[in-house]
């Protein structure tokens, strides 16, 4: 067996200062986070087939840090339609990082897609390690070149500063995570900045509200690409639990109150080690809203566990490679995203771990499922802290 960590070990003293200090702001989550991938990056990956007949959906990437979620959810519901190429690109084959010892293996280079003249159909922003004016410029020039008349541009949560500094949302409406609004506004004022909606649209410009709303964000485009139909299928596929595409949103930032919460669960050492089991064949949806749900729970530590390799195929073909620091420690709770897979052989290895199983993923939408367990651990008030950090409501 291979335990291998994911995020960074967070203690209570840390977390009490940084969240007051920076008022939990998804952006400053990232400035914290660890370093860039320094192993061997000579990955012999396969260039995904490429089907002339399907839309082709890019998904930008920074090794150096991607919010998973806003990664993610794109990537599994435009896979989920069947009629998108769907790549995660980036601007070298090194491992993308997304919590401290957890990789994913980009898809293609931004070279690459320019040598196979694959035009983009959609290209995806997630919240990168850039951030404010300091943006990697010549993924600026990628994305400006790419982005023609038919092509559709989503800017997930606070992907909406590279979105800002690409020139393109000048005069035209822009949103982001209700934390980081403030902030952002600052840094480019040319954008038409906007609260109260999880998704804005102008022409082919999109953009989200925070970290939860890539999914509206992505089925908005999905209903124009595909159609209602398409939409329907892709929606009963996650249990989306609206009828329609939940367009009004609380844009609701962090408050004293929230801050106060976390400070009573770090003061009281409610914050338990965290494990979630990797295995072949994995869910990226299901697996990025546990981490990025959790992650926000404020634990002692986030890990992830392999039973075999350290390499893992997901559902829809990335690689995810776990490479961790040596922190080999039994976690509080082990949360097992397909637990008919999880052995008594398995559970021995286990001996002093709490099982999170997750049987009611086949019937509800997997960011409420965490939820609900939060607040039957946490209490309701700390459930709402979490909520807001997510930007979900």
């Amino acid at each position: 067996m291979k335990k291998i960590r994911s995020h960074c070990s967070l203690y209570g003293a840390i977390l009490f200062v940084s969240f007051l200090m920076n008022s939990c702001k998804p952006m400053q989550n990232l400035k914290q986070s660890p370093s860039a991938y320094r192993g061997n990056n000579n990955f012999q990956n396969e260039i995904p087939v490429y089907d002339s007949s399907k839309k082709t959906v890019f998904i930008i990437a920074d090794s150096k840090m991607t919010e998973i979620f806003d990664m993610l959810a794109p990537f599994y519901l435009f896979n989920t339609t069947e009629k998108a190429n769907v790549y995660i690109i980036a601007k070298d084959k090194t491992p993308i990082l997304v919590k401290n010892g957890l990789y994913i293996l980009p898809q293609l280079t931004l070279n690459e897609a320019d040598s196979l003249r694959i035009p983009a159909d959609v290209i995806v922003i997630p919240a990168l390690s850039v951030r404010d004016e300091q943006q990697d410029s010549s993924l600026i020039k990628w994305i400006t070149n790419h982005f023609t008349a038919s092509t559709r541009m989503l800017a997930v949560c606070d992907g909406a500063s590279t979105a800002a500094a690409t020139g393109l949302y000048d005069g035209v409406p822009l949103t982001c995570h209700a934390s980081d609004y403030a902030g952002l506004k600052v840094h480019f004022s040319k954008p038409e900045w906007v609260q109260g909606v999880s998704v804005t649209k102008y022409g082919h410009l999109f953009s989200t509200a925070g970290v939860s709303n890539a999914v509206e964000g992505s089925l908005t485009i999905i209903n124009e690409l595909f159609g209602p139909a398409v939409l329907q299928k892709v929606s009963v596929n996650i249990h989306y639990p609206h009828a329609e595409i939940q367009t009004m949103h609380q844009s609701i930032a962090l408050n004293g109150a929230a801050k106060f919460t976390i400070a009573r669960k770090i003061i009281f050492r409610k914050n338990k080690k965290i494990g979630l089991l990797l295995e072949n064949g994995i869910n990226e949806f299901e697996m990025a809203s546990i981490i990025d749900t959790y992650a926000r729970t404020l634990p002692a530590s986030f890990n992830t566990y392999t039973l075999h390799d350290d390499f893992i195929q997901s559902k829809y073909g990335l690689t995810l490679l776990c490479a961790g620091d040596g922190d080999f420690s039994e976690p509080d709770e082990l949360h097992l995203i397909t637990p008919a897979l999880f052995s008594k052989d398995d559970s021995l290895l286990f001996k002093h771990t709490r099982l999170i199983r997750y049987d009611n993923l086949q019937t509800q939408y997997p960011i409420d499922v965490c939820l609900e367990e939060i607040g039957r651990q946490y209490g309701y008030k700390f459930q709402n802290v979490v909520k807001l950090l997510l930007d979900y409501n």
